[in-house]
């Protein structure tokens, strides 16, 4: 057993020390100004301390990873779904898989109820929630061939409990991948700025996806470096195709961003993973994680003010603009992705088990990857709560509430405690050379303005408008990484269900089911989002509401399913690990279903909501959102719609943990009748570091693999 030096002792100490000083001013402060550096620290002290050691206590008591036992890459290697990825490519998959819409507009929503609320959830809940659901749902999955979560739930919880999973799994990723194509669509509409720049990573990304595989296998610095220059080549000449007569060709409608996402989805989810997926996703982490540090970067050195109220008024009264319902349970709802997501879990479960080279990855894959989606969820909540809360609640409140102009909204948004001039309004939306910025609701024009402001703070407040529309396209790219590998996780998903009907459809690389399956999955959400644009309160409008609530659910399917499997495998004493996570979520999960089905309160239920609707149209009289007596039936549709939704995807939750407690109660009772469904051990022969940087031992390690000609 290996001690600790005293060097070590003092590093440790000091960011400790650092997160704690951040904690506690944010805690302490009463009235004074607060700068955003100080939640900057509180982050990443925390996250750091919980990496080393709750993160490495895991991986290597709990779960007691093997770096001897060979992976699904390594034994099913097809070169099609199943291929041994570098450890850093596969790093940079998994992050941009995992990090769609959630952790940049959640976090900005949330802000209404007060920084402090969300800063607490975001590094809490990812520590000993968020961040241990997708390292343990990876380290299972990878023990039983990448199984999709709804079919380890059929193998280990049983056909009825796991019947429920796998149905619930799947509705849930169609609203998902729905809502997740509504953003992308919303934010590249009329940009060809953003799209011209996104189309470019497609080819960018075949190339570099050749490159690996065949001009020089294993050169990852090489394809790394060759990779940014032109990602940023594609970046800058956005621009100057936006400003050029090509501007027409690059832009879209929002129907023809539809067609061209569905092919899109359809085509990333058939070709090699090697070839598309996993090269542009790593190509866009980039991005992501280097924009997210030059802003953490910028609150550094700028050291702008948390403008927003620690915790508003809003928190306590339920009446906020932006979304209506108390601190509890909505804050957490309306943060998910930043803290803790059920979508990750199909990821953990769908591609990521399927590319991953040696166990000892799970933790810096699966842990450290969501580490840094809630460092952007971070950030996303300080770009909300350095700007103006009056400039904030204009851009999040809808024009019913605060009208459709500048006066009319200043003197609603004054009302609420936060005074903004109309002239003030007027200039927010000028210096990012905007129309307006009334009514600009879904958080990511509130999330660019709040990147401008740090970005400009620090080069210049000439360069608002560029960092505005930067961070416009930087979404997009955000959340369309997330959309393409969402759409072959459901692939995979669809060919588990259909497999235990038709056998073919097991082998997840057989051709004419990868085909079918893909065709179906893309075909579902795209008629959700080809509805949506053309009826602004139809399609994937209509879910919306219930996106949210169905993400946090399906981390509770997640975690019930992790949970079941601590206890099936002899890990009984450490199932409180995903165990109280799951007891937290459900309450939460459960709490918002009830309220969003049973609430008298229009504004939260859905049947009160329907009844409202309904009894204006028995008076013939139009209530907004609607405009025409016909949106006033397409409201009461979707309220019916979603309040039966939720109510049938929390039973289906509801069942799934009963009969996974059913299955732990029934083990610890008697054992021998337990069976695991865990692939045979197969030793393995790939070498390779555990980490991003690879240790003395496993350099050494290495250099014997290559020189007996064993490793890769």
């Amino acid at each position: 057993m290996r001690t600790a030096n005293v060097r070590t002792i003092v590093v440790w100490t000091l960011v400790a020390l650092v997160g704690a000083a951040g904690w506690s001013v944010l805690a302490l402060s009463r009235g004074e100004e607060v700068s955003a550096a100080w939640m900057v620290a509180a982050a990443l002290g925390s996250y750091t301390v919980a990496y080393r050691f709750y993160s490495k206590f895991i991986a290597y008591r709990v779960l007691k990873v093997d770096r001897t036992r060979a992976t699904p890459a390594e034994r099913l290697d097809n070169g099609i779904d199943f291929h041994p990825t570098d450890r850093r490519v596969l790093l940079g998959h998994h992050f941009a898989a995992i990090a769609g819409a959630g952790p940049l507009v959640g976090p900005v929503l949330a802000a209404q109820m007060g920084y402090l609320p969300g800063t607490i959830w975001i590094i809490v809940g990812v520590i000993f929630a968020g961040a241990v659901q997708d390292m343990v749902v990876l380290f299972f999955s990878t023990r039983r061939d990448g199984r999709s979560l709804g079919q380890m739930a059929r193998e280990e919880i049983g056909p009825f409990g796991g019947a429920a999973a796998l149905l619930a799994a799947f509705a849930i990723m169609i609203i998902l991948l729905g809502v997740l194509a509504l953003v992308i669509v919303n934010a590249l509409a009329a940009s060809p700025w953003g799209t011209f720049s996104i189309a470019m990573t497609i080819p960018i990304a075949l190339l570099m996806g050749f490159y690996l595989r065949v001009l020089r296998p294993g050169r990852v610095t090489e394809v790394s470096l060759i990779g940014v220059a032109l990602l940023l080549l594609a970046l800058v000449s956005g621009r100057w195709v936006a400003e050029s007569s090509w501007a027409d060709t690059f832009t879209l409608a929002p129907s023809t961003l539809v067609v061209w996402l569905v092919a899109y989805g359809f085509i990333a989810s058939i070709l090699p993973v090697w070839m598309l997926l996993a090269p542009r996703d790593y190509l866009s982490t980039f991005m992501k994680i280097g924009t997210i540090v030059l802003l953490a970067l910028g609150v550094v050195i700028a050291l702008p003010t948390l403008r927003m109220d620690p915790v508003t008024d809003f928190a306590s009264r339920g009446d906020g603009p932006v979304f209506a319902g108390s601190l509890f349970p909505f804050v957490f709802i309306t943060i998910a992705c930043g803290a803790l997501s059920g979508f990750h879990s199909l990821i953990s479960s769908g591609t990521t088990p399927k590319m991953i080279q040696k166990e000892t990855q799970v933790r810096m894959i699966g842990y450290g990857s969501m580490l840094m989606e809630s460092s952007v969820a971070v950030m996303a909540l300080v770009a909300a709560s350095v700007i103006d809360p009056g400039l904030y609640f204009a851009m999040n409140a809808p024009a019913g509430t605060i009208g459709t102009t500048v006066e009319s909204a200043s003197q609603v948004v004054t009302g609420w405690g936060y005074s903004i001039t109309p002239a003030e309004l007027a200039r927010a939306a000028k210096d990012v050379e905007e129309s307006t910025l009334l009514s600009r609701t879904g958080g990511a024009p509130t999330l660019a303005v709040g990147v401008s402001q740090i970005f400009s703070e620090v080069t210049g407040g000439g360069l608002k408008a560029f960092w505005y529309h930067f961070a416009i396209m930087f979404e997009a790219l955000f959340i369309l990484t997330a959309l393409d590998a969402g759409t072959r996780v459901g692939r995979f998903m669809l060919q588990d269900m259909l497999g235990n009907v038709y056998r073919p459809f097991k082998n997840v690389s057989w051709k004419p089911g990868l085909v079918i399956t893909s065709a179906a999955v893309c075909a579902l959400w795209g008629y959700f989002l080809w509805v949506g644009v053309h009826e602004p309160l139809g399609g994937i409008n209509q879910l919306f509401p219930v996106f949210g609530i169905s993400n946090q659910l399906l981390a509770a399917v997640a975690l019930a399913v992790c949970t079941t499997l601590l206890v099936k495998s002899g890990r009984l004493k450490w199932a409180w690990i995903t165990g109280v996570p799951l007891a937290w979520d459900a309450t939460v999960t459960l709490t918002a279903s009830w309220q969003k089905v049973f609430s008298s309160d229009p504004k939260v239920g859905f049947f009160e909501q329907r009844s409202v609707f309904q009894d204006a149209i028995d008076r013939g009289e139009v209530l907004p959102p609607a405009k025409t007596m016909d949106d006033m039936h397409t409201v009461v549709t979707n309220s019916t719609v979603d309040g039966v939704l939720s109510a049938v995807l929390a039973l289906l939750i509801v069942v799934v943990i009963a009969d996974a407690g059913r299955v732990c109660v029934r083990h610890v009772r008697r054992p021998a009748l337990s069976t695991l469904s865990e692939a045979p051990y197969v030793e393995s022969e790939i070498v390779a570091p555990a980490g991003l940087f690879p240790t003395r031992e496993e350099k050494e390690e290495e250099r014997r693999a290559v020189g007996s000609g064993t490793g890769v």
